[in-house]
């Protein structure tokens, strides 16, 4: 029981010194990768540098203990900081104590929302959120923060949560454009998409060893910041030697040193209400990105992750966050690659990865008063735009019609309205959809394929029939949502052919009835009854049976419940039948004289 809450006890006992080398030379690289993200981050949620440094630390300790996924990288992302950004402005005006308050109650209130969904095991509900939705969201997002980066590239003020109000504003002030600050942001974009692609094979044809060049391409951005620090210091001095006052360039500026003092979040009872519905938000999508790659890595070593308890984790990981300073965190894609790649075996090297952190927020932070920010909007534009997958609309589109419609609305509303709306939206999407789907279930009318004891639709395999007994095949539960349409199919049998005396509901897919759908059964069975018609089931499963059980239904039902649905038909069309299985035992001996037996080829 203890294992459940604390996966550390499931490791640690075994922790090697090979397993620390592993875990620690995955630590640097994510380090050095997670530096610049962090204050990169940090900007782009409208808060300061450091809170990004903070917010890098607690939350990866606490994930250390409380997570099952081995490769994790748990830390300050895009969209959440966007969300963040997004959730705090309507609250707070950025650069004031009350906007960094109202970010630390966002991530305290993520984190008690997280917490108590994985005390009650409610990570299924994650699953209402559909991939397309969450696709289209993410890509809408990954938009918007490029977007909203555009503005420190050229360096000139801009502002707008969603898509449409920050490109009017960028026009609105294309005349101010800081031309310094422009060749800075172009030239670190380009490079940081030159190293990501091209950096590593650049390295080998020149003799690298390939995974000495695969770590080496993962310190561009952390080339980047040292290069364009020192420029932007050296321009700062060449100005203020010709009696400029600065260079122009917006840098980060002081950085406090240190780390960060424990802290309950600010306790306001109106702040707390209007950030609750945005940390639920955050909470959940952060949640599903977070068991999706956390799962998807795991399945390469096959090994097992507990959504339950990333819940638990995650919502440990965010109150750390909240206790420190920090905003809102959540696992990373690249970040979490990169630790896998690196060869990370256990949670601790996110520990480790923690201490080094911690060590640069205590004597780096001086370095980097002249980063400029068009560094910092570079790294994100970059890291986001892999986020990006217009592609995914007409590869959905061309096999789900529903779900790219699902998509592209969330897209539209999220770069229209912005993200709160947006994911709004998409849940909405998801859950119309999934009310849509299950209300119309998959029924087929079924009948016997010949030569064997299988039934399959009329629609797609040549099948023998009664005339009098109609098989109806319902493939999906039972229940309020869909329960009407059922009564519709079998009415319009009935209506259809005249000469129906026997009518069977096979149920090999019903898994669930509620009580509308018992009550759906009973108006069929009355009004087939007022009609001179037989109702009849086959193949129901055992909990189906038993709640049918504890309803009038066994003691009112005009038919039989058949074990299985050949069963059926023997009682209900004998001389069909016999000859069937006639010709099953005449497959069955020629198949023993080594001929081949005919056999179906189409899905059910």
């Amino acid at each position: 029981m203890l294992k459940r809450f604390l996966p550390i006890l499931d490791w640690g006992p075994s922790y090697s010194r090979d397993t620390f080398a592993a875990d620690m030379i995955a630590a640097v690289i994510v380090t050095i990768m997670l530096i610049p993200q962090s204050l990169a981050y940090a900007l782009l949620a409208g808060l300061p540098a450091e809170v990004g440094l903070y917010a890098s630390i607690a939350p990866l300790l606490v994930y250390a203990v409380f997570g099952t996924s081995r490769a994790l990288a748990v830390g300050p992302v895009a969209v959440a900081s966007l969300m963040t950004a997004a959730a705090v402005g309507e609250v707070a005006a950025q650069g004031t104590p009350e906007y960094l308050g109202a970010a630390i109650v966002l991530a305290f209130l993520s984190g008690l929302m997280l917490l108590a969904m994985g005390v009650a095991r409610l990570g299924f509900l994650a699953a209402f959120l559909s991939h397309p939705v969450i696709s289209g969201f993410i890509t809408a997002s990954g938009l918007i923060i490029a977007a909203s980066q555009i503005r420190h590239i050229l360096g000139i003020r801009a502002e707008g949560h969603n898509l449409l109000d920050l490109v009017l504003s960028i026009f609105a002030h294309l005349g101010e454009v800081h031309l310094p600050t422009l060749l800075i942001g172009v030239g670190t974009t380009g490079f940081l998409f030159w190293a990501r692609k091209r950096l590593r094979p650049f390295l080998v044809a020149k003799g690298v060893a390939p995974n000495l060049a695969t770590i080496l391409a993962r310190t561009g951005p952390v080339l980047a910041v040292a290069a364009t620090t020192i420029l932007s210091a050296s321009l700062a001095g060449l100005a203020a030697l010709l009696g400029f006052d600065g260079s122009g360039i917006k840098v980060v500026g002081d950085v406090p040193s240190g780390l960060p003092l424990p802290a309950l979040p600010p306790f306001d009872a109106d702040l707390w209400a209007r950030l609750a519905v945005p940390a639920l938000l955050i909470s959940v999508v952060g949640y599903v990105e977070t068991i999706s790659v956390a799962q998807t890595l795991a399945a390469k070593k096959r090994q097992r992750i507990d959504p339950d308890q990333e819940l638990i984790a995650l919502g440990g990981a965010n109150l750390g966050a909240a206790l420190s300073g920090g905003f809102p965190v959540t696992g990373g894609f690249a970040r979490s690659v990169v630790n896998f790649d690196a060869g990370a075996e256990t949670p601790a090297a996110g520990a480790y990865t923690a201490v080094l952190m911690a060590l640069a927020t205590l004597t780096l932070t001086p370095l980097l008063y002249f980063l400029p920010q068009a560094t910092l909007a570079a790294t994100i534009i970059v890291a986001v735009l892999s986020l990006v997958d217009l592609k995914a609309l007409p590869r959905i589109y061309a096999y789900s019609r529903p779900d790219a419609a699902a998509m592209a609305a969330t897209i539209l509303v999220t770069l229209g309205l912005g993200v709160e709306k947006g994911i709004l939206a998409g849940v909405s999407l998801s859950l119309m959809l999934h009310l849509y789907r299950s209300s119309r279930p998959h029924v087929a009318i079924v009948g016997q394929v010949p030569g064997t004891e299988h039934f399959r639709n009329v629609k797609r395999h040549t099948v023998v029939t009664a005339p009098d007994v109609v098989t109806i095949r319902v493939d999906e539960s039972l229940y309020f949502a869909n329960a009407r349409f059922l009564e519709d199919v079998v009415q319009a049998e009935i209506a259809a052919n005249p000469r129906l005396a026997h009518v069977v509901l096979m149920c090999p897919a019903v898994n669930e009835v509620d009580a509308s759908a018992i009550e759906s059964i009973e108006a069929i069975n009355h009004r087939l009854k007022d009609g001179g018609v037989t109702l009849h089931l086959s193949e129901v499963k055992g909990p189906v049976m038993d709640r049918l059980a504890r309803s009038p239904i066994p003691g009112e039902l005009t038919g039989k419940v058949f074990l299985t649905q050949c069963d059926a038909m023997r009682a209900l069309a004998p001389d069909l039948t016999a000859r069937t299985l006639g010709e099953t035992r005449r497959e069955t001996s020629r198949a023993a004289n080594g001929l081949q037996v005919p056999a179906s080829v189409q899905f059910p």
